[in-house]
Protein backbone atom coordinates (compact mmCIF):
# COMPACT_ATOMS: atom_id res chain seq x y z
CA UNK A 1 0.00 0.00 0.00
CA UNK A 2 1.53 3.56 -1.00
CA UNK A 3 1.22 6.73 1.28
CA UNK A 4 -2.08 7.92 2.47
CA UNK A 5 -2.70 10.97 1.07
CA UNK A 6 -4.06 13.54 3.59
CA UNK A 7 -4.95 16.71 3.48
CA UNK A 8 -2.75 20.03 4.87
CA UNK A 9 -3.30 20.39 7.81
CA UNK A 10 -3.96 16.93 9.03
CA UNK A 11 -1.82 15.61 12.40
CA UNK A 12 -0.90 12.61 10.03
CA UNK A 13 0.70 13.92 7.06
CA UNK A 14 1.75 10.01 5.70
CA UNK A 15 0.61 7.26 7.58
CA UNK A 16 3.73 5.19 5.99
CA UNK A 17 6.45 7.22 5.70
CA UNK A 18 7.58 10.00 7.98
CA UNK A 19 8.59 13.26 7.17
CA UNK A 20 12.42 13.06 5.80
CA UNK A 21 12.99 16.86 7.53
CA UNK A 22 12.09 19.46 9.91
CA UNK A 23 11.02 22.22 8.10
CA UNK A 24 7.82 22.63 5.72
CA UNK A 25 6.70 18.62 5.27
CA UNK A 26 7.32 18.44 9.46
CA UNK A 27 4.58 21.78 10.06
CA UNK A 28 2.77 20.09 7.65
CA UNK A 29 2.11 16.52 9.04
CA UNK A 30 3.72 18.80 12.76
CA UNK A 31 6.40 17.21 15.11
CA UNK A 32 3.57 16.26 17.99
CA UNK A 33 1.44 14.70 14.62
CA UNK A 34 4.34 12.26 13.96
CA UNK A 35 4.63 11.53 18.16
CA UNK A 36 0.66 11.07 18.13
CA UNK A 37 0.77 8.42 15.22
CA UNK A 38 3.66 6.40 16.70
CA UNK A 39 1.31 6.21 19.31
CA UNK A 40 -1.91 4.96 17.33
CA UNK A 41 0.53 3.08 15.80
CA UNK A 42 1.83 1.17 19.11
CA UNK A 43 -1.68 0.77 20.56
CA UNK A 44 -3.17 -0.76 17.43
CA UNK A 45 0.01 -3.43 17.54
CA UNK A 46 -0.52 -4.08 21.05
CA UNK A 47 -4.27 -4.50 20.17
CA UNK A 48 -3.15 -6.78 17.56
CA UNK A 49 -0.90 -8.90 20.31
CA UNK A 50 -3.19 -9.09 22.60
CA UNK A 51 -6.03 -10.61 19.99
CA UNK A 52 -3.58 -13.48 19.13
CA UNK A 53 -2.96 -13.79 22.68
CA UNK A 54 -6.14 -14.84 24.22
CA UNK A 55 -7.26 -16.68 21.14
CA UNK A 56 -3.69 -19.15 22.68
CA UNK A 57 -4.80 -21.85 24.62
CA UNK A 58 -3.24 -21.25 27.78
CA UNK A 59 -4.61 -17.81 27.76
CA UNK A 60 -8.09 -18.93 27.07
CA UNK A 61 -8.07 -21.87 29.44
CA UNK A 62 -6.78 -18.73 32.23
CA UNK A 63 -9.56 -17.19 33.50
CA UNK A 64 -7.22 -14.37 35.20
CA UNK A 65 -5.17 -13.88 31.99
CA UNK A 66 -8.08 -13.69 29.84
CA UNK A 67 -10.02 -10.97 31.77
CA UNK A 68 -6.91 -8.43 32.22
CA UNK A 69 -6.28 -9.09 28.29
CA UNK A 70 -10.08 -8.38 27.80
CA UNK A 71 -10.51 -5.34 29.59
CA UNK A 72 -7.05 -3.94 27.67
CA UNK A 73 -8.22 -4.91 24.10
CA UNK A 74 -11.48 -3.08 24.91
CA UNK A 75 -9.67 -0.26 26.42
CA UNK A 76 -7.31 -0.17 23.10
CA UNK A 77 -10.08 -0.77 21.37
CA UNK A 78 -11.54 2.81 21.85
CA UNK A 79 -8.18 3.80 20.10
CA UNK A 80 -7.55 1.30 17.59
CA UNK A 81 -11.34 1.81 15.76
CA UNK A 82 -11.37 4.98 15.20
CA UNK A 83 -7.69 4.88 14.09
CA UNK A 84 -8.09 2.03 11.36
CA UNK A 85 -11.24 4.24 10.26
CA UNK A 86 -9.00 7.03 10.06
CA UNK A 87 -6.51 5.17 7.55
CA UNK A 88 -9.31 3.82 5.83
CA UNK A 89 -10.53 7.27 5.16
CA UNK A 90 -7.55 8.57 4.12
CA UNK A 91 -7.43 6.15 1.11
CA UNK A 92 -11.15 7.29 0.10
CA UNK A 93 -9.50 10.80 0.06
CA UNK A 94 -6.49 9.86 -2.13
CA UNK A 95 -8.85 7.56 -4.26
CA UNK A 96 -11.32 10.62 -4.63
CA UNK A 97 -8.61 13.42 -5.39
CA UNK A 98 -7.09 10.74 -8.09
CA UNK A 99 -10.16 11.48 -10.39
CA UNK A 100 -9.77 14.66 -10.41
CA UNK A 101 -8.80 15.53 -13.96
CA UNK A 102 -8.27 18.32 -16.57
CA UNK A 103 -11.10 17.12 -18.65
CA UNK A 104 -13.59 16.70 -16.40
CA UNK A 105 -17.22 18.19 -16.72
CA UNK A 106 -17.90 20.97 -14.74
CA UNK A 107 -20.79 19.33 -13.34
CA UNK A 108 -18.63 16.09 -12.56
CA UNK A 109 -16.21 18.04 -10.71
CA UNK A 110 -18.22 19.96 -8.61
CA UNK A 111 -19.87 16.29 -7.12
CA UNK A 112 -16.03 15.45 -6.94
CA UNK A 113 -15.01 18.03 -5.05
CA UNK A 114 -18.00 18.50 -2.47
CA UNK A 115 -17.33 14.58 -1.79
CA UNK A 116 -13.73 15.60 -0.99
CA UNK A 117 -14.95 18.71 1.08
CA UNK A 118 -17.52 16.05 3.15
CA UNK A 119 -14.50 13.19 3.22
CA UNK A 120 -11.92 16.39 4.71
CA UNK A 121 -14.45 17.54 7.88
CA UNK A 122 -14.67 14.10 8.64
CA UNK A 123 -11.19 13.60 9.25
CA UNK A 124 -10.55 17.01 11.03
CA UNK A 125 -13.62 15.61 13.47
CA UNK A 126 -11.80 12.10 13.81
CA UNK A 127 -8.46 13.64 14.21
CA UNK A 128 -10.17 15.81 16.88
CA UNK A 129 -11.26 12.29 18.54
CA UNK A 130 -7.91 10.43 18.51
CA UNK A 131 -6.25 13.68 20.06
CA UNK A 132 -8.27 13.22 23.09
CA UNK A 133 -8.69 9.96 22.93
CA UNK A 134 -4.97 10.22 23.49
CA UNK A 135 -4.99 12.74 25.89
CA UNK A 136 -2.96 11.32 29.60
CA UNK A 137 -6.05 9.68 31.46
CA UNK A 138 -6.17 10.98 35.22
CA UNK A 139 -5.13 7.50 37.13
CA UNK A 140 -7.48 9.02 40.08
CA UNK A 141 -10.95 8.88 37.14
CA UNK A 142 -12.14 5.29 38.05
CA UNK A 143 -12.15 6.11 41.46
CA UNK A 144 -14.79 6.20 44.22
CA UNK A 145 -15.70 10.20 45.30
CA UNK A 146 -15.82 11.32 48.80
CA UNK A 147 -18.25 14.35 48.41
CA UNK A 148 -18.15 16.69 51.37
CA UNK A 149 -21.43 19.88 50.85
CA UNK A 150 -20.93 22.38 53.70
CA UNK A 151 -23.47 25.51 54.04
CA UNK A 152 -21.74 28.79 53.40
CA UNK A 153 -23.14 32.42 53.38
CA UNK A 154 -27.09 32.38 54.41
CA UNK A 155 -27.41 30.49 57.36
CA UNK A 156 -30.46 28.40 57.02
CA UNK A 157 -30.98 29.38 53.79
CA UNK A 158 -27.22 28.02 52.80
CA UNK A 159 -28.14 25.27 55.41
CA UNK A 160 -31.38 24.19 53.11
CA UNK A 161 -29.48 24.53 50.20
CA UNK A 162 -26.86 22.33 50.62
CA UNK A 163 -29.65 19.77 51.38
CA UNK A 164 -30.65 20.33 47.46
CA UNK A 165 -27.34 19.51 46.36
CA UNK A 166 -27.02 16.62 48.62
CA UNK A 167 -30.05 15.74 46.67
CA UNK A 168 -29.42 16.73 43.39
CA UNK A 169 -26.11 14.81 43.06
CA UNK A 170 -27.63 11.62 44.76
CA UNK A 171 -30.23 11.73 42.44
CA UNK A 172 -27.88 12.12 39.59
CA UNK A 173 -25.52 8.85 41.24
CA UNK A 174 -29.36 7.09 40.77
CA UNK A 175 -29.29 8.13 37.35
CA UNK A 176 -25.67 6.24 36.62
CA UNK A 177 -26.64 3.50 38.81
CA UNK A 178 -23.88 4.43 41.43
CA UNK A 179 -24.71 3.81 45.25
CA UNK A 180 -24.27 6.17 47.62
CA UNK A 181 -23.46 6.23 51.34
CA UNK A 182 -23.84 9.28 53.91
CA UNK A 183 -20.42 8.84 55.98
CA UNK A 184 -20.90 12.34 58.21
CA UNK A 185 -23.59 14.58 58.59
CA UNK A 186 -24.91 18.06 60.25
CA UNK A 187 -28.23 18.11 59.85
CA UNK A 188 -30.16 21.74 60.95
CA UNK A 189 -33.59 21.74 62.69
CA UNK A 190 -35.37 22.53 59.52
CA UNK A 191 -34.23 19.73 57.56
CA UNK A 192 -30.89 21.25 56.02
CA UNK A 193 -27.40 20.60 56.48
CA UNK A 194 -24.53 22.20 57.94
CA UNK A 195 -22.54 19.82 56.46
CA UNK A 196 -23.09 16.45 54.69
CA UNK A 197 -20.06 13.90 53.82
CA UNK A 198 -20.71 10.81 51.18
CA UNK A 199 -19.30 8.40 49.43
CA UNK A 200 -20.51 7.49 45.67
CA UNK A 201 -19.54 4.43 44.82
CA UNK A 202 -19.33 4.00 40.82
CA UNK A 203 -16.46 3.21 38.21
CA UNK A 204 -15.93 6.62 36.65
CA UNK A 205 -17.47 8.77 39.76
CA UNK A 206 -14.62 10.61 39.93
CA UNK A 207 -14.07 11.52 36.22
CA UNK A 208 -18.09 12.94 35.68
CA UNK A 209 -17.61 14.73 39.26
CA UNK A 210 -14.38 16.15 39.76
CA UNK A 211 -15.09 19.81 38.43
CA UNK A 212 -17.62 20.00 40.40
CA UNK A 213 -15.62 21.15 43.59
CA UNK A 214 -16.28 24.81 44.37
CA UNK A 215 -18.50 27.08 45.82
CA UNK A 216 -22.39 27.23 44.55
CA UNK A 217 -24.88 30.30 44.52
CA UNK A 218 -28.54 30.21 44.73
CA UNK A 219 -30.58 33.22 44.15
CA UNK A 220 -34.25 32.30 45.81
CA UNK A 221 -37.46 33.62 48.11
CA UNK A 222 -36.48 31.32 51.34
CA UNK A 223 -38.88 29.58 52.95
CA UNK A 224 -37.74 31.78 56.02
CA UNK A 225 -39.12 34.94 53.82
CA UNK A 226 -41.74 36.27 54.97
CA UNK A 227 -41.61 39.89 52.34
CA UNK A 228 -40.68 37.62 49.29
CA UNK A 229 -37.03 39.08 48.69
CA UNK A 230 -34.85 37.00 47.08
CA UNK A 231 -31.45 36.28 48.69
CA UNK A 232 -28.43 35.62 47.55
CA UNK A 233 -27.06 32.00 49.76
CA UNK A 234 -24.17 29.65 49.00
CA UNK A 235 -22.74 26.13 49.37
CA UNK A 236 -19.57 24.63 49.00
CA UNK A 237 -18.74 21.53 47.66
CA UNK A 238 -15.39 19.18 47.28
CA UNK A 239 -14.87 16.42 45.43
CA UNK A 240 -12.14 13.95 46.72
CA UNK A 241 -11.17 10.51 45.10
CA UNK A 242 -11.21 7.75 47.57
CA UNK A 243 -8.11 6.39 48.31
CA UNK A 244 -6.77 3.10 49.50
CA UNK A 245 -4.71 2.14 52.31
CA UNK A 246 -1.87 1.26 49.55
CA UNK A 247 -2.46 4.44 48.00
CA UNK A 248 -1.30 6.96 50.37
CA UNK A 249 1.08 6.02 53.59
CA UNK A 250 0.01 7.95 57.16
CA UNK A 251 2.08 6.82 60.02
CA UNK A 252 -0.12 6.10 63.38
CA UNK A 253 2.47 7.97 65.28
CA UNK A 254 1.38 11.36 63.44
CA UNK A 255 -2.63 10.32 64.12
CA UNK A 256 -4.27 12.03 67.29
CA UNK A 257 -7.63 10.06 67.69
CA UNK A 258 -10.45 11.14 70.17
CA UNK A 259 -13.88 9.42 71.28
CA UNK A 260 -16.71 11.47 72.62
CA UNK A 261 -20.73 11.02 72.54
CA UNK A 262 -22.31 11.44 69.19
CA UNK A 263 -24.65 14.96 69.03
CA UNK A 264 -27.11 16.14 67.15
CA UNK A 265 -29.85 13.96 64.97
CA UNK A 266 -29.58 10.39 64.80
CA UNK A 267 -31.05 6.99 65.27
CA UNK A 268 -32.00 5.58 68.54
CA UNK A 269 -29.37 5.09 71.22
CA UNK A 270 -27.03 7.15 68.47
CA UNK A 271 -26.40 9.29 72.12
CA UNK A 272 -25.83 6.79 74.72
CA UNK A 273 -22.31 5.45 73.65
CA UNK A 274 -18.83 7.29 73.02
CA UNK A 275 -18.88 5.97 69.48
CA UNK A 276 -18.07 9.22 67.76
CA UNK A 277 -14.50 9.34 66.48
CA UNK A 278 -12.16 12.39 65.46
CA UNK A 279 -9.00 11.48 63.83
CA UNK A 280 -6.24 14.82 63.48
CA UNK A 281 -3.08 14.34 61.23
CA UNK A 282 -0.72 15.83 63.46
CA UNK A 283 1.80 17.31 60.99
CA UNK A 284 -0.61 18.86 58.58
CA UNK A 285 -3.80 20.02 60.89
CA UNK A 286 -6.32 17.97 58.59
CA UNK A 287 -8.84 16.56 60.92
CA UNK A 288 -11.91 14.23 59.82
CA UNK A 289 -14.92 13.09 61.95
CA UNK A 290 -17.44 10.68 62.06
CA UNK A 291 -20.30 9.59 64.09
CA UNK A 292 -23.10 8.68 61.91
CA UNK A 293 -22.32 5.18 62.57
CA UNK A 294 -23.41 3.43 65.32
CA UNK A 295 -19.96 1.76 66.80
CA UNK A 296 -16.46 3.44 67.23
CA UNK A 297 -14.99 0.89 65.01
CA UNK A 298 -17.17 1.80 62.15
CA UNK A 299 -16.94 5.30 62.42
CA UNK A 300 -13.21 5.08 62.67
CA UNK A 301 -12.74 3.26 59.32
CA UNK A 302 -14.72 5.60 57.84
CA UNK A 303 -12.63 8.54 59.41
CA UNK A 304 -9.73 7.18 58.22
CA UNK A 305 -10.83 7.08 54.46
CA UNK A 306 -12.20 10.72 54.58
CA UNK A 307 -8.74 11.37 56.04
CA UNK A 308 -6.71 9.65 53.45
CA UNK A 309 -8.97 11.25 50.81
CA UNK A 310 -8.15 14.66 52.37
CA UNK A 311 -4.34 14.17 52.48
CA UNK A 312 -4.12 12.55 49.16
CA UNK A 313 -6.20 15.61 47.74
CA UNK A 314 -3.97 18.54 49.87
CA UNK A 315 -0.98 16.60 48.35
CA UNK A 316 -2.63 16.76 44.51
CA UNK A 317 -3.13 19.90 45.06
CA UNK A 318 0.31 20.81 46.05
CA UNK A 319 1.77 19.16 42.86
CA UNK A 320 -0.78 20.33 40.73
CA UNK A 321 -0.01 24.44 41.71
CA UNK A 322 3.38 23.43 41.14
CA UNK A 323 3.15 22.50 37.20
CA UNK A 324 0.02 22.32 35.76
CA UNK A 325 -1.36 26.54 36.49
CA UNK A 326 -3.11 26.77 33.21
CA UNK A 327 -5.31 23.92 33.86
CA UNK A 328 -6.42 25.10 37.34
CA UNK A 329 -7.18 28.35 35.29
CA UNK A 330 -9.29 26.63 32.62
CA UNK A 331 -11.95 25.27 34.08
CA UNK A 332 -11.05 26.84 37.61
CA UNK A 333 -9.34 25.22 40.80
CA UNK A 334 -12.05 24.22 42.74
CA UNK A 335 -11.19 26.47 45.42
CA UNK A 336 -13.78 27.07 47.80
CA UNK A 337 -13.54 30.84 47.42
CA UNK A 338 -15.14 30.68 43.65
CA UNK A 339 -18.25 30.71 42.13
CA UNK A 340 -18.11 28.23 39.74
CA UNK A 341 -22.14 28.05 39.76
CA UNK A 342 -25.24 30.34 40.21
CA UNK A 343 -28.71 28.26 40.78
CA UNK A 344 -31.15 30.91 40.22
CA UNK A 345 -34.56 30.34 41.38
CA UNK A 346 -37.22 33.19 39.73
CA UNK A 347 -35.57 32.75 36.19
CA UNK A 348 -35.54 29.00 36.27
CA UNK A 349 -31.94 29.07 35.61
CA UNK A 350 -28.20 27.45 36.01
CA UNK A 351 -25.33 29.29 34.65
CA UNK A 352 -21.92 27.65 35.16
CA UNK A 353 -19.37 30.80 35.33
CA UNK A 354 -16.02 28.56 33.90
CA UNK A 355 -17.29 28.00 31.07
CA UNK A 356 -20.14 30.45 30.00
CA UNK A 357 -23.17 28.23 30.04
CA UNK A 358 -26.49 29.00 31.12
CA UNK A 359 -29.95 26.48 30.83
CA UNK A 360 -32.91 27.39 32.05
CA UNK A 361 -34.22 24.25 33.48
CA UNK A 362 -33.14 24.68 37.05
CA UNK A 363 -36.14 21.69 38.21
CA UNK A 364 -34.09 19.21 36.13
CA UNK A 365 -30.88 19.96 36.84
CA UNK A 366 -31.66 19.90 40.65
CA UNK A 367 -33.28 16.35 39.44
CA UNK A 368 -29.53 15.39 38.89
CA UNK A 369 -29.76 15.93 34.84
CA UNK A 370 -26.38 17.21 35.14
CA UNK A 371 -24.52 15.94 32.28
CA UNK A 372 -24.29 18.75 30.07
CA UNK A 373 -22.16 20.74 32.81
CA UNK A 374 -20.13 18.02 33.67
CA UNK A 375 -19.41 16.84 29.52
CA UNK A 376 -18.71 20.56 28.46
CA UNK A 377 -16.48 20.91 31.38
CA UNK A 378 -14.52 17.24 30.38
CA UNK A 379 -14.47 19.13 26.69
CA UNK A 380 -12.98 22.36 28.04
CA UNK A 381 -10.58 20.82 30.42
CA UNK A 382 -9.54 18.59 27.32
CA UNK A 383 -9.68 21.48 25.24
CA UNK A 384 -6.75 23.23 27.36
CA UNK A 385 -4.58 20.00 27.04
CA UNK A 386 -4.92 19.55 23.21
CA UNK A 387 -3.60 23.42 23.20
CA UNK A 388 -0.74 22.07 24.46
CA UNK A 389 -0.28 19.07 22.45
CA UNK A 390 -1.02 21.23 19.24
CA UNK A 391 1.81 23.65 20.40
CA UNK A 392 4.38 21.10 21.42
Amino acid sequence: MGPLLISRGSFIADVDSPPQGRGEDARNGGVSGMALLDKLAEAETRYEELINLMAQPEVATDPARLREYGQESAELAKVVDPFREYKALGEELRGTQDMLGDDLAREMRELIEAELEMLQVHQSELEERLKRLLLPKDPRDDKNVIMEIRAGTGGEEAALFAADLYRMYSRYAEKQNWKTQVMSSNITGIGGFKEIIFLIKGKGAYSRLKFESGAHRVQRVPTTESSGRIHTSAATVAVLPEVEEVEISIDPNDLRIDVFRAGGHGGQSVNTTDSAVRITHIPTGIVAACQDERSQLQNKMRCMSMLRARLYNAEQERQTSEVDEDRRTQVGTGDRSEKIRTYNFPQNRVTDHRIGLTVHQLDSVLEGDLDKFLEDLALADQSKHLQTVDAA
